[in-house]
């Protein structure tokens, strides 16, 4: 009787946006990819521990959390430039939302043509719950630094941002 044969298979390495970096791309080029990696795998843990601990979805919590931030609610067009998304997918969410009864639309007293956004007294006990796990998921995830290097890391993020911006300032500005 022939022997079976067994093979060892050994984990692959993580394939990320930081694989496609080589030791001869420039340094701020590998600085970037490691960054998207991180960003990547952060988000990734996130909308799984949404998924499954809440069964919803990370566009569905961070709109509850831009409405959570305004009382008095927020219009589609506010909610759509806050979160950097096309007003359909606005729409989309806030459909699903308000089926649940976790938001509701309101006339804008303002102008009745628009609606306001908000949450309902139910979408914010399950926001708050939401919330809460996020906060620890997040914390676990940094978990491995130090609240010093936790503030380094967030004065060197901060300094790249205000660049950012002001390059990005720069550019729009005619000359």
């Amino acid at each position: 009787m022939a022997k079976a044969k067994t093979s060892l298979k050994l984990a692959a390495p993580p394939v990320d946006a930081e694989t496609r970096a080589h030791d001869d791309h420039h340094v701020s080029l590998r600085l970037w990819l490691r960054l998207l990696s991180c960003t990547t795998q952060i988000e990734n843990r996130i909308r799984q521990n949404l998924q499954s601990k809440f069964d919803t979805t990370l566009p569905r919590f961070d709109l509850m959390a831009q409405l959570e931030r305004a009382p008095r609610g927020l219009k589609m067009s506010e909610l759509s430039q806050r979160m950097m998304v096309t007003g359909g997918n606005i729409t989309g969410i806030t459909d699903g939302l308000e089926k649940e009864r976790l938001v509701v639309r309101e006339v804008d007293p303002a102008d009745r043509r628009v609606y306001r956004v908000k949450l309902t007294a139910e979408g914010q006990r399950q926001f708050q719950r939401m919330a809460a796990e996020h906060e620890q998921w997040v914390s676990g995830m940094f978990g491995s630094l130090g609240p010093a290097q936790k503030k380094q890391l967030a004065a060197l993020l901060g300094e790249l941002k205000i660049h950012l911006r002001a390059q990005a300032d720069s550019e729009r500005t005619p000359e």
